[in-house]
Formats: C-alpha cells, structure tokens, sequence
C-alpha cells in the first residue's frame, strides 16, 4: 500500500537521457524473461527517463526528450520486486510495469544502450528503498521508546546529595620542625616509643703517646751489653776531647 504524499515534495533521483521501450510477449515460464526473446532493433519507443521520489514512494517516469511530455509512469513499491525485474541473459534491460492511473497496468521491457546507464538505475532503486528501511526501524524505535516509562532522575523539592570522595590525606602542618636532636642524638623514628633517654656518646679521644726513652730503647733483650753511664752533660764534653785523648768519645753517643 503506498503511503499518502500529496502533502510532500517530489524530487529527481535520477535522469538519464536516452532509453528504450520495446513490447514483450506474455512469460512462457516461471524462469523469468529473456531480452534475446525481444526485438532488440526495432524499440517500440525511445525517449528520456527520469526516477522521482516523493517521501517513501518512487516513479519511474518515461517523457519525451523534446517536449518533456510523460509517455508511461510505473510506480515502485519495493525493488526487487513485481514492479521492476531484471531479465535472465542480461543486465541492460529490465521489466517494467506502468499504469494509467485507472487501475491498468501493463509490462513492457525497458532497455539502456550504456551498460553505466543501468548500473546507475538499478544503484538508485537499491538506495531508495534502503533509506526507506532504515526509516521504518527508526520509527520502530521511536514508538518502542514512548512506550516505556520514562525514569524521572530530576530532585524533588528539598531533595539534598551527599558526595563521599575517600583516599584524600590530610594537609599536615607546614611549620618548622620544633623537635630537635638532644645530645647530638636524632629523635628516633616514628612508632618507636622512647622508654628512657639515651646517654650520649662517649667521644673517644686521642692521647699523644710520648716516644719512648733512650733507656728503655737500650734496656730491651738481655744480651745488650751495659753501657757507661752516661755524664751530666749527654752529649759528652767537646771541649775535653782531643786528639791524645785515649777514650773514643763516640762511646758517649747514643745510637738509634
């Protein structure tokens, strides 16, 4: 059933300048029909053609290519289907059904010299009625969404919300430290608890040691033999020494 489009615009689909209408003999079969079966060269009417489509119907439309007068209308409710269908053995000619508007009908076959020509024809079928498709499931949709309850998500009057954000820390104080090390000693860590304060450390300190003595150098090992005691003055008298002097004053010396 075509829908009612009187109140809608019509527009052009497609136009294409030159086609031919030839008379076909009644289906033999249900194989389908066969334009070889046609006569090919004798075309019963050539004119231009023109697809228009006002809301979801489509014509096809056959008018004179001079004075724009229509020759034949063929109105198009689905395709594939009863009002166009292609032949069997090839793919420039097609079936057509026209009718006067007065409930007669009849099939003829139609025919494009350029095979691009009905390519285009049959692309622009094709593409109106899967617009069409595509506006039924919509409005499907539509009809689908009215029908169920529509959830009220607004806030009623003194209506209040509260928000919980966790895992945001505190702002610890950004003073100074006021903990200080006693005795030179870090405060200890944080979870230890400080029973008694702990003693400071004893600062090891370094005593110079003095070298050892002469005599203790000289009194170590038994064997060493006893040396002379020395005399008040170590270093012997310079001024007693000289050259009869029988006693080698390099005994006086102290060796290291």
């Amino acid at each position: 059933m075509m829908a009612d489009t009187s109140a809608l615009y019509e527009s052009v689909v497609c136009v294409k300048p030159e086609v031919h209408v030839y008379r076909i003999p009644p289906r033999s079969s249900n194989r389908g029909y066969r334009a070889a079966d046609w006569k090919l060269d004798e075309p019963a009417w050539t004119g231009r053609m023109k697809i228009t489509a006002k809301g979801t119907a489509v014509f096809i439309k056959l008018e004179d290519k001079n004075t724009g007068e229509l020759f034949a209308q063929a109105p198009v409710d689905q395709y594939p289907g009863s009002a166009v269908e292609a032949v069997t053995d090839s793919s420039r000619y097609f079936v057509v059904r026209i009718e006067d508007g007065n409930g007669r009908h009849a099939f003829i076959g139609l025919g494009f010299a350029d095979r691009g020509d009905s390519f285009d024809f049959n692309v622009a079928l094709q593409d109106h009625f899967k617009w069409v498709k595509q506006e039924s499931e919509f409005a499907r949709q539509e009809a689908t969404q009215d029908s169920v309850p529509k959830l009220d998500l607004g806030f009623k009057e003194g209506q209040t919300i509260k928000i919980n954000i966790g895992n945001i820390k505190k702002k610890e104080s950004s003073g100074p430290v006021k903990s200080r090390a006693v005795g030179g000693l870090l405060p200890p860590p944080p979870g230890v608890k400080a029973s008694a304060p702990v003693p400071p450390l004893a600062v090891q300190q370094t005593i110079p040691v003095a070298p050892p003595s002469t005599a203790t150098l000289l009194d170590i090992g038994d064997s060493a033999p006893a040396m002379a005691p020395p005399s008040q003055d170590m270093w012997g008298d310079f001024t007693a020494a000289g050259p009869g002097s029988t006693q080698d004053t390099r005994s006086e010396w102290v060796q290291f």
